[in-house]
């Protein structure tokens, strides 16, 4: 069941809202509004916004509450570009681009989220690394002791 809500023609630039949207993709609803109460960033303020109308909208037509919820996707497209004008020195123009963003924000439930990847210890790496190095060196040194024999 996939909960949507939208967000269009936002006046920031799509690069500077995906810096936010990134760090709250895929972790569940109450982290992410603790993440953003804290975050100084202009972008937090509209996705929270539009976070929690996500939120009502599965509370309302689908019977969910927010503890059941993560963050499937955010995606965050180029809108459309105002492209203004600044006057310069000797009556020159120079162009500015006042660029807006889509957002399209996707929540699913929790029982549908993916499990997390088990990391390997860097330890058994290092270990292996290690090893291999050594025994290079010790057949170098053996195939040059046999070659000034």
């Amino acid at each position: 069941m996939m909960i949507t809500a939208r967000l269009n023609d936002y006046r920031q630039s799509p690069r500077k809202v995906r810096l936010v949207a990134n760090l709250v993709k895929g972790k569940k609803i109450e982290d992410v509004r603790n993440t953003l109460a804290f975050l100084i960033k202009r972008a937090s303020k509209p996705l929270a916004d539009l976070i929690d109308s996500a939120v009502a909208n599965a509370s309302n037509n689908f019977n969910i509450s927010a503890d059941q919820l993560y963050i499937k996707e955010f995606r965050i497209d180029q809108g459309q570009v105002l492209k203004r004008r600044m006057p310069r020195a000797r009556g020159m123009a120079y162009p500015i681009n006042k660029r807006t963003s889509h957002i399209f924000l996707q929540l699913d439930t929790i029982d549908n989220m993916p499990a997390k990847k088990g990391k390997k210890s860097k330890k058994a790496e290092v270990k292996k690394e290690e090893v291999k190095p050594v025994e290079k060196k010790a057949k170098k040194v053996k195939a040059k002791a046999e070659v000034k024999k």
